[in-house]
């Protein structure tokens, strides 16, 4: 499927911060909008933290209308409260872009390495000095949070803008709406 425009929404959630990016792919020419981070204070009440990001990310969606936001899966944490905070997070921030109406798309941290690097084992300092080039940017942008953000909607921008994707390189049981391809299918898709 082409685009000849469209804006998404990158993000990469968290309680304390949550990185965000508006990018724009027109006539195949990246377009930086908007970028930076959410804030909560860590000593607030976890609701109110979470009605904090809920409305900044619903003010910063009817700002920049984008159609679509794509954001970082959960991967392993180590500490389980952790990983119920941000689920929490994740929550309140699919619930904003559902209300206004955008469709959503996860990605695992590897799928972002592999769209933006073509490499799975990449540095977070390689995904952000790719961002820089792949934007023609002076310098990484800042602060980390929102240059992930930034990575995870080229990521997404990069996946829909494969002019012909050829399914064979798939394995059947990935083609189901919603199931994730492993990397190396991935990397495939960029091949061709």
């Amino acid at each position: 499927m082409k685009y000849e425009k469209i804006r998404v929404l990158g993000i990469d959630p968290g309680t304390a911060i949550v990185g965000y990016s508006i990018l724009e792919l027109e006539n195949g020419k990246y377009n930086l909008i908007d970028y930076g981070c959410i804030y909560t204070d860590k000593d607030t009440k976890m609701e109110v933290r979470l009605e904090q990001i809920y409305d900044r990310l619903d003010t910063i969606i009817k700002l920049y209308k984008p159609s679509e936001m794509a954001i970082e899966d959960l991967y392993f944490f180590k500490n389980q409260k952790t990983v119920i905070k941000v689920s929490q997070a994740r929550g309140v921030i699919n619930l904003a872009a559902i209300k206004n109406g955008l469709d959503i798309t996860d990605y695992t941290p590897l799928q972002v390495k592999m769209g933006v690097c073509s490499y799975g084992r990449a540095t977070k300092s390689q995904v952000q000095e790719m961002v820089k080039l792949i934007l023609s940017l002076d310098e990484i942008p800042k602060p980390d949070d929102a240059a992930d953000a930034i990575a995870i909607a080229i990521t997404h921008l990069n996946s829909m803008n494969i002019p012909k994707i050829d399914k064979t390189n798939i394995k059947k049981s990935n083609l189901k709406t919603g199931a994730k391809i492993s990397a190396k299918d991935y990397k495939e898709l960029f091949r061709k």
